[in-house]
């Protein structure tokens, strides 16, 4: 993945809907979901939902697969895979991400 991708991929997500949206895709895995049982589950009017879905297909998080009548969306799990490895790419500088034994942890983070 190169950097302008993980930038589409991260603007796309930076959006609380869009970002509900990709969630719960990733959560019914490859199987996927319809736009009804997304708008239904998620409580979004489907005009809204087709504009999020859309930028995450743009994005490249989503794939949409047209079953007789029905679209089907699915996560691309190897997209996902992609960003996380670009963004974890050089954790730590290569080191283990795990303190040493012996030393403290910092003061725990309750949020990100």
């Amino acid at each position: 993945m190169n950097e302008s991708a993980a930038v589409a991929a991260l603007g796309a997500l930076a959006q609380g809907a869009r970002l509900r949206v990709f969630r719960a895709l990733v959560g019914a895995g490859p199987q996927g979901m319809t736009p009804g049982a997304l708008s239904a589950m998620l409580d979004i009017p489907g005009s809204t939902l087709s504009f999020h879905l859309k930028e995450l297909v743009h994005a490249g998080l989503v794939t949409a697969e047209r079953d007789g009548r029905n679209l089907h969306y699915r996560p691309a799990l190897v997209c996902m895979n992609e960003l996380l490895a670009y963004l974890t790419d050089h954790c730590c500088g290569g080191l283990p991400c795990t303190p040493p034994r012996g030393t403290r942890p910092g003061p725990r983070r309750t949020t990100c």
